[in-house]
């Protein structure tokens, strides 16, 4: 399935009744509110979706933050959510999909392909002048049956060598990438030989992604299109983002999910600092 739906294409499915099922997946650091803003107004039909208990394992030293979920985790969390085998699912949030790349990626992990990014998310929705309501809203429990291990991935052995590796993107700011600055993790900088590669910059001014002739160039310009590519960044969420940007190019990427939250806390690693 692709990766992104337009509003107007959501819309039209709405309309007709495809079996269709909306997450909703507000969540950023920082704001632990995403659920009262679901509340406050969403995509008529969106269930929410937590990040914290239901995209991610507790985190902890030596794991990172936000460790990838088991499958039968995920699979009890999708259920709860309404999700069945044949349904398509539509995920969104309210900052360019940083966070509902997550539930992409990991849908797509455990083996359900039919599901995509509302591309521009609720911002996007509301734009076009569609409705949103506030509440709660709850399916009848599903029975989709979900298995890991669908999506590359790759762990800290296999950075080590970076003969194999291929080319490794480092998601995060520019900023924590130099090491200028650490806001969440104990160490600041970035695992050597790691090229830079900010997930904002696969967006447009309006919060959707930009077109796939763009990515392409972008990616290109950064050696991916020249053998295996690997993402990371802070714990795994936004990287998912850049993994999804790179799909949209016609770019296969692993991702490294315990990123640089986990890479910095274990003892013994190299760290790299500057440009």
């Amino acid at each position: 399935m692709k990766t992104l739906m337009d509003v107007q294409e959501l819309q039209d499915r709405m309309t007709s009744g495809a079996q269709t099922l909306l997450l909703d997946v507000r969540w950023a650091l920082g704001d632990p509110h995403g659920h009262e803003h679901y509340r406050a107004a969403h995509i008529p039909g969106a269930v929410y979706v937590d990040m914290e208990t239901q995209l991610c394992a507790p985190g902890g030293p030596g794991l990172g933050r936000h460790p990838l979920p088991a499958a039968d985790t995920l699979q009890e969390a999708a259920r709860q959510w309404g999700l069945n085998d044949g349904d398509t699912v539509v995920a969104y949030d309210e900052s360019g999909n940083l966070a509902a790349a997550r539930l992409w990626w990991l849908l797509r992990d455990a083996g359900f392909p039919s599901v995509c990014l509302l591309d521009g998310g609720l911002t996007a929705w509301r734009a076009a002048g569609f409705d949103v309501e506030g509440g709660e809203e709850r399916h009848c429990v599903g029975s989709v049956r979900l298995s890991a291990g669908h999506m590359p991935v790759v762990s800290i052995p296999d950075l080590l060598e970076p003969a194999d590796r291929g080319l490794l993107l480092d998601a995060r700011a520019g900023e924590r990438y130099r090491g200028e600055s650490e806001p969440v993790d104990p160490q600041a900088g970035h695992i050597p030989g790691a090229v830079s590669a900010p997930t904002v910059d696969n967006l447009r001014n309006d919060r959707r992604f930009r077109p796939p002739e763009e990515l392409r160039r972008r990616f290109g310009a950064l050696g991916a299109d020249r053998g295996p590519v690997a993402v990371y960044c802070g714990s795994g969420i936004t990287a998912a983002h850049e993994i999804a940007a790179l799909d949209i190019a016609g770019i296969d990427a692993s991702l490294f999910p315990g990123s640089w939250s986990q890479w910095s806390t274990t003892a013994g690693l190299p760290v790299a600092t500057g440009a």
